[in-house]
């Protein structure tokens, strides 16, 4: 079956923390690791209430500052400590928009409130036709709802997908529903992998 959409998860497939001297250096001015400062700020309550909507990324981050025993008021420096090393592969973008319009593209994160201005800021909405950001919709993969709505609302069936993500469980709950399946583990490697994918479903 022709692959008609391709799907992108966000953190850690097109932005991706490629260097991590910012982050650590957070961690040590509190005692903490890398690994550790990272489960501090996403491992947290407020960190799932806000993949949902239930509280803004900026009420998260003043959680963070007050456990941090910082001030409320300097959540805005600590965050951008702590995304400091992220990169937006703009090559992968050029090809995400290279497939267009003969294929649809489109986003499905678990990402807090502010997603959406953050890619509008950086400007790269434009290759995508939908962007699906758990905090508005209030449904974090790997539930099987937030797969289903992306494909609603392209009006496609689930073999008619791809879904590129770096989390496994995130892969598995894509492919027991049926879209196809690229786990991210380089950038070359989801560009050959989804190419054979669009080669084999041109051929099908």
């Amino acid at each position: 079956m022709p692959i008609k959409a391709i799907y992108f998860d966000l953190g850690g497939v097109i932005v991706r923390t490629e260097d991590k001297t910012l982050r650590t250096e957070l961690g040590q001015r509190f005692g903490m690791t890398y690994d550790q400062i990272d489960r501090f700020v996403f491992g947290c309550e407020t960190a799932k209430k806000a993949s949902i909507g239930l509280i803004s990324e900026e009420q998260h981050w003043r959680d963070v500052a007050r456990r941090l025993e910082q001030p409320e008021s300097d959540w805005q420096s600590i965050a951008d400590a702590f995304f400091g090393g992220d990169k937006i592969d703009r090559d992968m973008l050029a090809f995400i928009e290279s497939v267009r319009p003969a294929i649809k593209t489109g986003v499905i994160s678990n990402a807090w409130n502010g997603l959406r201005d953050y890619m509008r800021k950086n400007g790269f909405l434009a290759p995508f036709d939908d962007v699906i950001v758990s905090a508005e919709v209030g449904i974090v993969k790997p539930d099987a709802r937030i797969y289903q709505l992306a494909l609603d609302k392209f009006g496609i069936q689930p073999e008619e997908a791809v879904f590129v993500d770096d989390m496994p469980e995130n892969i598995a709950a894509c492919q027991a529903l049926g879209m196809q399946g690229v786990q991210f583990k380089t950038a070359e490697q989801v560009l050959a992998d989804v190419k054979q994918l669009l080669v084999i479903g041109h051929r099908s």
